[in-house]
This record gives C-alpha cells, structure tokens and sequence, in this order.
C-alpha cells in the first residue's frame, strides 16, 4: 500500500550543470565568451559583426534628401487627353475624381508629355511651358494657383 512518505516523484531533479561530471566546464554551451553568457545570444544585434566596422558604417553615404522641398504631383497631357472630354474643367477635385492625383496636400503641375487636342481649361498650381504652349493651341485655357 503506497503511503504519502513513499509517493513515486512526479517530476525529475533538473539538471545541474556546469558542476563537474559530464557538463562540466561550458555547461553544454560550447567555449567561453559572450554567447555562453546567460542573456549572451539575445543581445547581440543582428548588424554586430563581432568588433569589425559594420557594414553600414563602411559603406559610403551618398545622395541628399531635401526636407524642405514642397511635394509635387505630376500630370501630363496624355492623361488629360485621355481622361477627359472636350470643353472640360480640369481642376483637383476633377483630377482626383479620375484618380490622376492621389495624395492629399501636394501641388498639381501639368507636364508636356504627349499630345493634347481637345480644348480643356485647366486650373492647377503650376503648368510647364511646353504644356502651356499645348494647351492654348489646342484651344484650351491655362488658370494658375487652382482658382
């Protein structure tokens, strides 16, 4: 009859190592440094390459990013003959309706590339001059700054 001093155990002794016998020494974690370390291997950056400079660091930075420039976005005149019919506004809210500008908040400019043949008038922020010249013979009008 099994008694409450004799229970069998239902769990084992954890193992320790790092003690002696045959875990001793490096406790089954390879040779000494950093990665035997409790916490050693999740510390380390995937970037760290072991004291050498970085790969980011020896690679030369190159370009320039301007933060002050004003956002742009561009429409050229292929779209415009495409999208829209003859004797049309074309201003933002058209253009967004056509899904041809679709960020909030940035400049509309018109862009010559392509060919335009219907007369549009077009209210927009900016308009190159090779897209002003295409217009206004195509019969078309040219309004800036979107009034």
């Amino acid at each position: 009859m099994s008694m409450l001093s004799n229970l069998p155990k239902l769990s084992k002794n954890r193992k320790r190592v790092g003690r002696g016998g045959d875990h001793g020494g490096t406790s089954c974690r390879g040779s000494n440094g950093q990665k035997s370390r409790q916490g050693g291997k999740s510390e380390i950056k995937p970037s760290f390459e072991g004291g050498q400079m970085s790969l980011a660091r020896r690679i030369p930075r190159r370009g320039f990013n301007n933060p002050f420039a004003t956002p742009v976005s561009i429409v050229n005149l292929a779209d415009l003959e495409r999208m829209f019919e003859a004797d049309q506004v074309v201003d933002e809210a058209s253009l967004r309706e056509k899904y041809l500008v679709k960020k909030r908040g940035v400049k509309i400019k018109v862009l010559g590339k392509g060919q335009l043949t219907k007369a549009l008038t077009i209210k927009v922020d900016a308009v190159s001059a090779s897209a002003c010249e295409a217009i206004e013979k195509a019969g078309g009008k040219v309004v800036l700054g979107g009034e």
